[in-house]
């Protein structure tokens, strides 16, 4: 063999194995997710639920995974324009969508959206569960019971407003189911977020609102809102005295508000693991596990095709709800 051909054939070995290297690596890079940082669509503005929930879980991810999860927070209309943006999204593994209950009632109340939530996304995980509270401005509402403030309602029809985190969000929907069942009428006044809604009701430019406990916790805690009632058929253990819906009339109010994490369709499977495993991580560290606890959330085990069709028999669920209150954009 010539010295040329010797050349020829070793370069053509360093070539092979370079490629094998390079393919090595890929391979790697793929199962050791995330090697980047992660883009995390939040469709509320800050301050809301849905970030009192995502800002602890990005904090915990980074020290899980070393990766930092970049909040993106993306507002407007009842959390449908986050969401549109969130399934356009490179499917890479690298971007994912904190929604809510929100967005299995947008369906039944936005006629035109640009998306599915069944078919545009791929469901991971329930990250959060936690009920829905009647909270008032106490300068503004001077009853201190449900009891009184339905009273009052009753006599005073359209005198109240409560406030909500915009029109087809879970705090619309819990409003108008709560005067369908109370026979009430109070003016629906929409926000752009839980952030802006809460700004104000604490101001004392609104009268009250229906909101989750994650974002309402720290306000109620401190006093600057007062809450009259948690829904449901019983007291939530961070705020024992307040009582539940079953308590004081009112055994079918059954509003909660949980929040998941999707990926856009077409999301390799290998990435969903991963990241259905890291998430997983995050969510039993106990500090993480504390700031649910404070916020009067329950972690729920509920993950891939179960999470799926927990999502799909809320849709219907809040079809119906929409149908009999008659709730409407505005």
């Amino acid at each position: 063999m010539t010295h040329g051909m010797q050349r020829r054939d070793m370069l053509r070995l360093t070539a092979a194995g370079a490629g094998l290297l390079l393919a090595g690596g890929g391979v790697h890079a793929q199962s050791g997710w995330p090697s980047r940082p992660v883009n995390l669509v939040v469709p509320f503005p800050a301050g809301g639920g849905t970030d009192a929930f995502a800002r602890p879980l990005a904090a915990q991810f980074s020290k899980v995974t070393g990766q930092t999860l970049v909040i993106d927070n993306r507002g407007g209309a009842g959390g449908t324009v986050g969401a549109s943006i969130a399934a356009k999204a490179a499917p890479d593994g690298y971007n994912l969508f904190m929604g809510a209950v929100h967005h299995a009632i947008a369906p039944a109340i936005y006629p035109r959206l640009d998306y599915d939530i069944e078919k545009d996304f791929i469901p991971v995980m329930l990250l959060a569960n936690v009920p829905q509270v009647v909270v008032v401005n106490p300068r503004r509402v001077t009853q201190n019971t449900l009891q009184e403030f339905v009273a009052f309602a009753k006599r005073n029809p359209g005198k109240l407003n409560y406030a909500s985190a915009g029109a087809g969000t879970s705090h619309h929907l819990a409003g108008e189911l709560f005067k369908l069942q109370t026979g009430t009428f109070i003016t629906h006044i929409p926000y752009r977020g839980a952030g802006p809604m809460l700004q104000d009701l604490i101001a004392g430019n609104v009268d009250c609102g229906f909101d989750g406990l994650g974002s309402s916790a720290q306000h109620i805690k401190a006093g600057r809102i007062k809450a009259l009632m948690v829904a449901g058929s019983k007291r939530n253990p961070a705020f024992p005295d307040v009582p539940c819906a079953a308590e004081v009339g009112l055994p079918d109010y059954t509003v909660t508000t949980w929040y998941g994490l999707w990926a856009p369709r077409n999301t390799p499977a290998e990435a969903l693991a991963q990241i259905t495993e890291q998430m997983r991580k995050a969510l039993a560290a106990e500090e993480l596990r504390t700031i649910w606890a404070s916020n009067g959330s329950e972690i729920p085990n509920v993950a891939g095709a179960a999470y799926g069709q927990f999502v799909h028999a809320e849709v219907q669920r809040w079809a119906g709800v929409v149908k009999a209150s008659g709730a409407k954009l505005e």
